[in-house]
């Protein structure tokens, strides 16, 4: 169907891709892997016209078709669903559908024709089997509606290549799941799926063929069942880096506190019984369910969530006043879930954004102390390895695994002693997940306290040294992190057993 051959794109001296060939099948579900700044995304934007392309040529069926923008793209049937969602919160899923499509009208006066808009959707829908209510804004929606709603809009769009970028990166197990489903469906009607996750088990489990990226150039394409996870993780990383566990820790019952949540409760009841404790030196991790409430306490913990009721105590000290600055004197930071919107001013530099939170201690007056400034950023960069030409470099044009590493880096420029991590290796590839780990794991042995929380299960498994499970915002479940097994967690975390076992009553 697709075959795009000897791509190369340069930036200023840098080539982001060079002699880049891939080639999708009809009906195939073809994934595309690599570590950040590999070039996946710059490839997704040739081919879907958003980039230009230096040299080489794009064939579509069999014939040299030139992509200039998106319309070009759109109009062969290429659509992307991206990350980050292209959708107008206010809207209702009907009206997400119709963007950027003519509305139908009555023909006698003209006037949106509601009705037919509305069959026109649901037969769709029904058609694909989708389970999601066109009615609910788009604000209304969970994160796996707003991808179902993406995918329904790209099929409104007579698309035949599919391309999903990160698609799974802030569902759960069970999310994921249905959207494997929809693309097994989709596969069965003829549809092509380019398929990009850092998540190499669903890698495995929904494609057809993988083709690694490694440096801006395809290492190799190999049909899926040929090769393993090991194998691919080599490809990628030319041998010379091995995932490293994070080593589960012994708990010092008589460590200090320095997180307690007792029964806490939000203004908005997103969170109704909340309670935990976070010992200094050690790592707990929060699961549950979307809907569970665990990013709302974390939100309510910092102050950027009113909190109706309960305790917080931070350090022995109980805690009446909530904002996030507050939160940064008391050593606390928050790593959020979306970077782009909530950790990072994307069109300023990397300089700006790791010093952004303590300019005060760059500052003399008015004066801005830049030598001391730029000698803090250039040192946290070279700690944390971030992949970058140089500190005034806009952060939109890192990698997503860089711009991670310059969230932790400005929020350890804030000398915490309490993190609170919000999905932090979100997006991010197997290399960098593990840097994260190993960094996290290094500052709790500085007695620094770590409350984690990920929707990646197996994650949790392999960070924390205890566990807390949500249940429709209320803690039911605390463990120890010694024999657990996914099973056994996903059954507490639906709810079946509650309380039944606790480590602490």
């Amino acid at each position: 169907m697709l075959q795009a051959k000897q791509i190369a794109k340069k930036f200023g001296n840098h080539y982001a891709l060079l002699n880049c060939s891939l080639s999708i099948e009809a009906g195939e579900v073809h994934a595309l892997v690599g570590e950040n700044g590999a070039g996946k995304s710059t490839l997704i934007k040739i081919i879907t016209g958003v980039y230009g392309h230096d040299e080489g040529e794009i064939l579509w069926e069999n014939q040299v078709v030139h992509i200039a923008e998106p319309k070009d793209a759109k109009r062969l049937g290429i659509h992307a669903v991206y990350q980050d969602r292209h959708l107008i919160p206010f809207f209702t899923g009907y009206e997400n559908l119709y963007l950027g499509l003519e509305y139908p009208k009555n023909p006698l006066t003209q006037a949106i024709d509601w009705k037919s808009l509305r069959n026109q959707a649901e037969d769709l829908r029904q058609e694909l089997e989708i389970p999601l209510d066109l009615r609910k804004t788009v604000s209304e929606m969970s994160p796996p509606e707003k991808t179902m709603l993406e995918v329904l809009r790209a099929m409104m769009l007579d698309c035949r290549l599919l391309i999903l970028d990160e698609p799974t990166a802030s569902l759960t197990d069970q999310e994921s799941e249905r959207l494997f489903q929809l693309i097994e469906r989709l596969v069965k009607t003829g549809k092509s799926i380019l398929y990009v996750s850092h998540r190499l088990e669903e890698i495995f489990q929904i494609s057809d063929r993988i083709t690694v990226l490694r440096n801006g150039q395809v290492v190799r394409t190999e049909k899926t069942p040929e090769v393993n996870q090991e194998q691919i993780i080599q490809m990628m990383t030319d041998n010379q880096w091995k995932s490293s566990l994070v080593e589960n820790k012994e708990i010092d019952q008589s460590a200090t506190l320095a997180l307690e949540l007792e029964n806490l409760v939000t203004i908005d009841h997103s969170v109704k019984n909340a309670s935990l404790t976070v010992r200094e030196g050690e790592i707990v991790g929060v699961f549950g369910l979307a809907g569970s409430g665990r990013t709302q306490m974390l939100e309510a913990i910092y102050g950027l969530r009113e909190i109706e009721a309960g305790v917080v105590k931070l350090y022995g000290e109980t805690i009446q006043r909530f904002t996030p600055n507050l939160s940064l004197e008391r050593g606390l930071v928050l790593i959020s879930e979306d970077r782009r919107k909530h950790g990072l001013i994307m069109n300023m530099s990397i300089r700006e954004n790791m010093t952004l939170p303590v300019l005060k201690r760059f500052s003399k007056g008015l004066q801005l102390l830049s030598v001391k400034e730029k000698k803090a950023v250039s040192t946290w960069m070279d700690r944390l390895q971030v992949k970058a030409t140089h500190p005034e470099q806009a952060v939109e044009e890192l990698s997503g695994g860089n711009q991670q590493k310059v969230v932790f880096a400005k929020a350890l420029l804030t000398e915490p002693r309490l993190f609170l991590c919000d999905e932090p290796t979100q997006a991010v590839d197997v290399r960098t997940r593990s840097e994260i780990h190993q960094l996290l794991r290094k500052q709790t042995k500085q007695q620094k306290g770590v409350l984690y929380v990920s929707s990646d299960l197996q994650e949790i498994l392999d960070i924390a040294d205890r566990i807390y499970i949500f249940y429709q915002g209320s803690t039911i479940a605390e463990m120890e992190n010694k024999d657990l097994t996914l099973e056994k967690v996903l059954q507490i975390s639906f709810g079946q057993t509650q309380g039944g076992d606790r480590t602490n009553g």
